[in-house]
């Protein structure tokens, strides 16, 4: 049997939209500018499977110079919990963001939550002020601020959770109700705030709007489910092709894998016809879950390099993203326009 050789490179990116910038994107973004006067602290979320794709600069214009820590939530999805090779990416992680203090929480680990209580704690006192101290926690669509806040609540006071959370993005639409997660004697509390996932207005690089989709940033009905498997193919095989060898042997192939997929997992129409768009969708929750690999989609090494190339262009401004977002939808027809 020949040696399997994994793609290289993925070329289908003409089909791909390049934003999801919704209504309450942009409302949400304008209403976390106008209270940062009474914000003290940010922390920013971002998914640990892009550590570099769900950066937001959106975020950087808009926020100024106010306190913030990064969280990079679903830290065991995106390597084997307490391998060496966690530790060597979130060392090269946490070099991209040197002047930042830099935390990685795991869907279901308390621990990593009481690390952030413990240095908010000591960093984010506020005992001059009667009104406490404000957190505003902001991140792209679905990256688990929520969930977030819901520990911290948990991890501080002892409480159940506070806010909704869901597998889609779209959940929070409006800046929620501060929830305490630090009681003070003095009466100093601390509170933080759920805000809605802020998208970019447009995005360069098509695969990025691949990796966003992927990690559950947009909509899925945003990308055809069958593009998405066949980018996420792609890059399994890059890392281990063994990974989906319960359903089919290593393959560049997204249809073959997909009607394997459909027959191994019951997702049949009539007749036994596999379900290609169902078993597209499926394959995409199995590796959301840890089920199909656990890796990075984006290059911490190769972001470090771009950095420190003096010749690569910085990212886009606010402006210039409004900009290109506006000639975008111009240039859509409505029928293709995404939808909340």
């Amino acid at each position: 049997m020949a040696q399997f050789l994994p793609r290289q490179f993925f070329p289908n990116y003409g089909s791909i939209p390049r934003s999801y910038f919704l209504g309450h994107h942009r409302a949400g973004l304008t209403k976390m500018k106008n209270m940062l006067s009474s914000i003290d602290y940010v922390v920013e979320c971002r998914d640990y499977r892009a550590p570099v794709t769900s950066i937001n600069p959106m975020f950087e214009e808009a926020l100024g110079k106010t306190r913030r820590i990064i969280v990079y939530t679903k830290r065991d999805l995106g390597a084997i919990p307490q391998s060496p090779m966690q530790r060597q990416i979130e060392t090269k992680v946490r070099n991209l963001d040197r002047n930042s203090t830099v935390f990685f929480t795991s869907s279901s680990s308390r621990a990593d939550v009481n690390k952030i209580i413990k240095h908010l704690r000591a960093d984010a006192a506020a005992p001059e002020k009667l009104t406490g101290c404000r957190i505003m926690v902001v991140g792209m669509p679905n990256v688990g601020k929520s969930t977030l806040i819901n520990h911290l609540r948990n991890s501080g006071v002892g409480k159940a959770k506070a806010l909704k959370t869901g597998g889609q993005p779209g959940i929070t639409r409006k800046i929620a109700t501060p929830v305490k997660i630090i009681e003070r004697e003095s009466g100093s509390h601390t509170y933080v705030l759920d805000t809605p996932g802020v998208f970019m207005p447009y995005v360069p690089d098509a695969e990025n709007m691949l990796k966003l989709a992927l990690v559950g940033c947009v909509k899925d009905t945003v990308i055809s489910p069958i593009t998405l498997v066949d980018y996420l193919l792609y890059k399994v095989n890059l890392h281990d092709p063994q990974a989906y060898q319960r359903w089919s042997e290593p393959t560049n192939e997204v249809l073959p894998l997909l009607e394997h997929f459909a027959r191994h997992t019951g997702l049949l129409m009539k007749g036994g016809i596999p379900n290609v768009d169902g078993a597209a969708l499926h394959f995409i929750q199995k590796w959301r879950s840890g089920d199909v690999g656990r890796f990075l989609l984006d290059d911490p090494d190769a972001e470090k390099r771009r950095r420190e190339d003096p010749l690569q262009h910085e990212r886009l401004s606010l402006t210039q993203a409004l900009k290109y977002e506006r000639v975008t939808r111009k240039n859509k027809p409505d029928a293709n326009e995404p939808t909340a």
